[in-house]
């Protein structure tokens, strides 16, 4: 976790204190505030603006698979989680409920709740039953099927120990919720879906994804299978970036939600959902960040270049009219389909502090432009991924031509660091006491090894670790290093967030 650079704009490194330099990126990016309200964050404008370019792209890529997106209440009555208990039972310490309708004010002239409701109201923590009920009303025949549903939403689970983008009691997400015809189409869909989000954290946010199959203990409340997506952060901690449940007849037996067949017979739909959150704006700060700040991939940066004038030329209107045309001919150049997002910034600040306020933020490239820079028709520039990068000059019309690869190189970079750090953090482990050996390290990383699912859990409260997933790649059998068992698949373990 090198910086790279003598200097630094975040005031704790990585090495001295990860948590801390992690919540004080957060706050120097602009990326979020605490709010009033514990647990809860407010999301600012640059984390708000990261966010829409998630869900842009996100939302595309779920389009494209055949899904409509719709929205379903906030509220769902409490006499529907009683249809469903083994799914609720992984919710139940986490939710909100309201009893009250009305505010009335006492004697004091204080504010309390007046009317209570016929039926208390739970805010969501998930979606799953609201949504079953309704299909259970939409689907009657095969020819309905496939139901292919997505909604993007905040949900409620009131954490006791809250992190900005990693676990907070209100998070936004996208959820979605399909039903089929067949257990095979389901269980595509199921896989469909995972292969989405493992294209789009490897595409987009140039994290390297490891895509795998939840053990028995950690699979999702009520799913007969979870997939996700797992992703090594810079200290050596898996972060669950995604997941896929397939349900088979779950909730649609809780629900009713039965179709005739080609047949004429009644039958149970065989459903899905899958989802991701706010808390991929963690993952990139965990695994791209530096000791500067965050570090964007320009497929998600709201901006992907930032032309400064230098500030004792600030009023030069030659260097202005030189900056403004630079924007307008950038803004006309395309980057992955769509227009360059550039700005020129012209706040009254020094320049310094405007300059290290972008890098805090992570902008993938930086051009500073005085007399210099006009009269010779030429530009140096700042790469976010190397601030020590020295850059020749290079004319105007060429970087105009050169702006578009940069920033692909700089995704590529990005997505490489990812990778060789993921790779490196994987260490196959074949017995107990190197498994052992391995977890008396607190930055160990993720141990491959045979291990039965029981066996795992019980070691996790001595090291501190879970199973994470059983990679997909992962086909040959082998004996438990703790009981001698014969397993199918090697399992991934280690610490998380």
């Amino acid at each position: 976790m090198s910086n790279g650079s003598s200097k630094t704009s975040i005031s704790i490194t990585r090495n001295e204190n990860f948590n801390d330099w992690f919540h004080e990126v957060v706050k120097e990016a602009e990326l979020a505030d605490h709010s009033s309200v514990k647990g809860c964050m407010v999301i600012r404008p640059w984390g708000f603006a990261i966010w829409e370019r998630i869900q842009s792209i996100l939302d595309r890529a779920i389009k494209d698979t055949g899904h409509e997106n719709a929205y379903f209440p906030l509220f769902v009555p409490l006499h529907f989680f009683d249809r469903e208990a083994e799914h609720v039972s992984g919710f139940a310490k986490e939710c909100a409920v309201v009893t009250h309708r009305r505010l009335e004010q006492n004697e004091n002239g204080e504010f309390i709740p007046a009317a209570p409701l016929a039926e208390p109201l739970i805010v969501r923590p998930t979606s799953e039953t609201i949504i079953g009920e309704m299909f259970s009303r939409w689907v009657h025949s095969y020819r309905d099927l496939p139901l292919l549903i997505n909604q993007w939403a905040n949900v409620v689970r009131w954490e006791m120990r809250t992190r900005p983008f990693l676990r907070t009691s209100e998070f936004l997400w996208q959820e979605g919720h399909t039903a089929h015809a067949t257990e095979e189409e389901a269980l595509i869909e199921t896989r469909t879906m995972l292969d989405v989000y493992e294209r789009f954290i490897r595409d987009t946010l140039a994290i390297h994804p490891i895509k795998g199959r939840k053990t028995e203990s950690e699979k999702f409340p009520g799913a007969k299978e979870t997939y996700c997506i797992e992703a090594l952060m810079q200290d050596n901690k898996a972060l669950q970036m995604g997941t896929s449940h397939f349900f088979g007849e779950t909730f649609a037996r809780s629900f009713n939600i039965q179709f005739s067949n080609e047949k004429g017979n009644l039958a149970y739909a065989q459903t899905t959902s899958w989802g991701v959150s706010t808390r991929l704006i963690g993952g990139c700060i965990l695994s791209h960040g530096d000791d500067n700040g965050l570090i964007l991939p320009p497929t998600i940066a709201p901006k992907q270049i930032i032309i400064l004038p230098v500030h004792r030329y600030k009023d030069d209107t030659t260097v202005i009219e030189f900056c403004k045309r630079l924007e307008r001919e950038l803004k006309s150049i395309h980057f992955q389909g769509e227009s360059l997002r550039v700005l020129f910034d012209q706040k009254d600040m020094s320049g310094g502090e405007k300059k290290w306020n972008w890098i805090r933020k992570g902008v993938p490239l930086i051009l500073e432009i005085g007399p210099k820079e006009v009269s010779s028709n030429s530009l140096r520039w700042i790469e976010r991924t190397d601030l020590q990068k020295n850059k020749i000059s290079i004319s105007t019309e060429k970087f105009l031509h050169e702006a578009p690869f940069l920033l692909e190189s700089i995704q590529k970079e990005i997505l490489h660091r990812s990778k060789k750090r993921t790779i490196e953090g994987i260490h196959e482990v074949h017995s107990k006491e190197e498994f052992e050996r391995f977890f008396e390290n607190k930055n160990a990383g993720l141990a491959l090894c045979y291990c039965s699912d029981e066996l795992s859990t019980d070691l996790k409260e001595r090291f501190h670790v879970t199973p994470r997933c059983l990679p997909l790649e992962e086909t040959t059998c082998g004996t438990c290093i703790f009981s001698g068992q014969s397993i199918s698949s090697r399992v991934l373990i280690g610490r998380a967030y």
